[in-house]
């Protein structure tokens, strides 16, 4: 079976799109072979390490409209058996509907983007996209074979947003990669990045550097929380600059001193950081899945989480996350009760979450669901929602 993946972008700056993508070629079943289109400027190096054959259409500038890709894809729809498309709300979204619609069957992920929590916080960006909700995005949705969510929570918020809102939609939960680092290379190569927490105990966010995110109310509360001994490691891409505001922010707080960014951490210096956190901490104001989060639980680390983080009711059932709202007061409690933990206490929830990781989030176990989708379209069988749990 070949698969093909359609996303805007597979910069690992770009977030959790590019991520899952990668995980499921790179888990993808035995028997499936993936590739990948993008409207990635074709001479981006970072192209080179995705784990599948990747075909950039992009123009060398970022521009919304591509119609070398709609041309691609009907040059070369007939070598796949079903075409994965990730995302919304950019061109990638026309050209299926203009080449793929019809022809071959074709998914959704819609990644998030479909949340509610865009209608509150941006309201005359939401009337613009109603437009092309109409023209467009509705009927990519309706017409896809499946649209996937990767959590119960999602598929119900994503109906809140948009009107009219009719798709046949799946639960095809994401995850992480088993833990396989070397330990004897990994923290050092973290303590490459950031020196000074060798020895100390600290938090970690691993997110973008991004207002949805909540760095701000991370930040405020940990200078409520009261811990003068704890630090508190802020990793992740700064595309839009807004680490000098919070930077500003920590000097204002007092905590400026036992805040560090140590930009975005990939490869082994990303799990050395989670190897040596006491615990991953995200006070996010939306998270369709969190990626990051599953990486933490893969590494036996307690998570910190804001209820809007869509795994957070799961893992809290579990017992390996403490949650609170996505405030000021909500986070600083968060942070103050992950101190009143004891040693025992806090091994108890590392050692939950390895075994939350294993029974929800081993993505080799969910890459395939994906896979199975388009099997049972060429089998005659229709999937239900409660096949792919």
């Amino acid at each position: 079976m070949r698969i093909l993946h359609i996303i805007g972008s597979i910069s690992p700056a770009a977030g959790g799109p590019t991520e899952a993508a990668r995980m499921l070629v790179e888990h993808a079943p035995q028997g499936v072979t993936s590739e990948v289109v993008t409207t990635d400027d074709p001479a981006a190096e970072f192209l080179q390490s995705f784990p599948c054959p990747v075909t950039a259409v992009g123009p060398a500038q970022k521009a919304w409209r591509v119609p070398a890709l709609t041309k691609w894809l009907r040059a070369n729809r007939e070598r796949f058996d079903g075409v994965v498309l990730h995302g919304l709300w950019e061109y990638t979204g026309v050209a299926v509907r203009r080449a793929i619609a019809g022809r071959k069957p074709y998914v959704v992920f819609p990644h998030g983007m479909l949340d509610p929590y865009f209608k509150r916080a941006f309201p005359m960006k939401h009337l613009k996209k109603y437009v092309y909700w109409m023209l467009n995005e509705y009927w990519l949705l309706r017409e896809a074979d499946r649209v996937l969510f990767t959590t119960e929570a999602e598929a119900m918020l994503a109906k809140q947003s948009f009107f009219p809102a009719r798709w046949s939609p799946m639960i095809v939960p994401l995850g992480a990669e088993p833990t396989a680092f070397d330990l004897s290379v990994s923290l050092p190569k973290f303590f490459e990045t950031c020196p000074a927490v060798r020895g100390k105990h600290f938090l970690l966010y691993l997110a973008r550097i991004h207002p949805k995110k909540g760095p701000d109310l991370l930040l405020r509360a940990f200078a409520a929380a009261g811990d003068a001994n704890g630090h508190l490691v802020m990793a992740g891409p700064d595309a839009h600059g807004y680490r000098a505001e919070l930077e500003a922010l920590a000097v204002q707080l007092g905590v400026a001193e036992r805040v560090h960014w140590p930009g975005m951490l990939q490869g082994e210096a990303k799990w050395g950081a989670l190897a040596a956190c006491d615990a991953f901490v995200l006070t996010s104001h939306q998270e369709n899945f969190g990626i990051a989060v599953v990486e933490a639980l893969a590494c036996g680390r307690p998570v910190l989480l804001s209820k809007p983080i869509n795994i957070a009711a799961d893992c809290e059932l579990d017992g390996c996350a403490l949650v609170e709202d996505d405030t000021v007061d909500g986070a600083t409690k968060l942070l103050r009760d992950w101190g009143t933990l004891t040693p025992a206490q806090r091994s108890a929830m590392g050692q939950q979450a390895l075994r939350t990781f294993a029974s929800r989030y081993d993505m080799r176990k969910n890459a395939a669901l994906v896979a199975e989708i388009f099997g049972a379209r060429a089998s005659g069988n229709t999937p239900q929602l409660a096949e792919v749990r």
